[in-house]
């Protein structure tokens, strides 16, 4: 009898193991951006949240060179998830631009908030209009990052050759010490406002940020149906006291489109319910609501997002299925 009971022992122990060594867990990995943009706070308060709330989810923000690596990352299966400006995941979707007969296997999960371009110089530089660029030293942002894939296109769309200035291409923490150091006259970031790495900057050195005119604008949009014209709010950052004309565009978090649809539904329904959570990181999170997502996503949308979306009454139109 006593060997009986040391057998049950044994195998209900066995079975306990082979319980938690089976059991599955997800994890995630988020493809982000550099550490001076809104990207990888961002990222790091959307981790917890979905490794907090989402069971058997492990989820981690990894530093990138943001939009279009990402979407390459997410492409190869090297993450799941990503942040992404929309034109980035507009052109990867198409197969188009940087991702040229390559369509990327993408899939929309939520909007994030829209990014506006700041193209940034020193006060002192005397660079006043965007036009002044031919002949100086600019950051156009990091290699495969969507702030240089907005640059080039806003620079083409006003047709300034991208061989009439040295572009050294940083992290924007790198963009903002080498404005700060002389070693660059311009630098372009594509983020929420506000970002650290300008707001540094201007504590310690008088900005200016370049405005676009009207006819610069219309141009800008005539060659970029996902671009808008918008205003950077004055008393942002210090010494920039007034509204400045930029271009915005929208921002979303893309995943693999092979996902699996409870996955992606639970992964939705956390975000957007613990968005005031996201909002103590930044204020641009305000705007990660399933009606923009709806309105403001640029591809098609994730079945299981779009389950959660109709749960909650909203109608999801055509061209966001799938």
């Amino acid at each position: 009898m006593k060997r009986m009971y040391t057998t049950l022992f044994v195998l209900f122990a066995a079975l306990v193991i082979a319980g938690t060594v089976f059991a599955k867990t997800n994890f995630i990995s988020i493809g982000t951006g550099g550490t001076g943009g809104v990207y990888y706070p961002y990222g790091g308060g959307v981790a917890e949240i979905w490794s907090k709330h989402v069971k058997d989810v492990k989820a981690v923000a990894e530093v990138t060179g943001a939009s279009v690596e990402n979407i390459k990352l997410a492409h190869k299966g090297e993450t799941v998830i990503g942040e992404v400006m929309g034109d980035v995941a507009q052109a990867a979707y198409n197969g188009v631009d940087a991702f040229k007969d390559k369509k990327q296997n993408i899939l929309s999960m939520a909007a994030m908030y829209p990014n506006l371009l700041h193209v940034v110089a020193l006060k002192k530089s005397g660079i006043t209009n965007i036009e002044q660029i031919s002949s100086r030293s600019i950051s156009s942002g990091s290699p495969g990052s969507g702030t240089n894939f907005m640059a080039e296109a806003v620079l083409k769309a006003l047709n300034i050759p991208l061989t009439s200035f040295k572009d050294s291409r940083l992290s924007f923490t790198e963009t903002a010490n080498a404005l700060r150091d002389g070693t660059i006259d311009i630098g372009i970031w594509s983020v929420g406002p506000s970002t650290s790495s300008i707001l540094d900057l201007a504590t310690t050195h008088d900005i200016t940020i370049l405005g676009f005119t009207p006819e610069q604008t219309k141009k800008i949009l005539a060659a970029q149906a996902t671009y808008a014209g918008v205003d950077l709010s004055g008393g942002i950052y210090k010494g920039v006291d007034t509204n400045v004309p930029t271009i915005g565009v929208w921002n979303v978090i893309i995943c693999q489109a092979s996902l699996d649809t409870e996955l992606v539904y639970q992964l939705s329904k956390a975000l957007f319910e613990n968005v005031d959570y996201l909002k103590k990181i930044h204020p641009s999170a305000s705007y990660t609501t399933p009606e923009n997502t709806v309105k403001y996503s640029p591809i098609p949308l994730h079945p299981g997002t779009i389950k959660y979306i109709k749960e909650k009454g909203i109608a999801v139109p055509e061209n966001m299925m799938p």
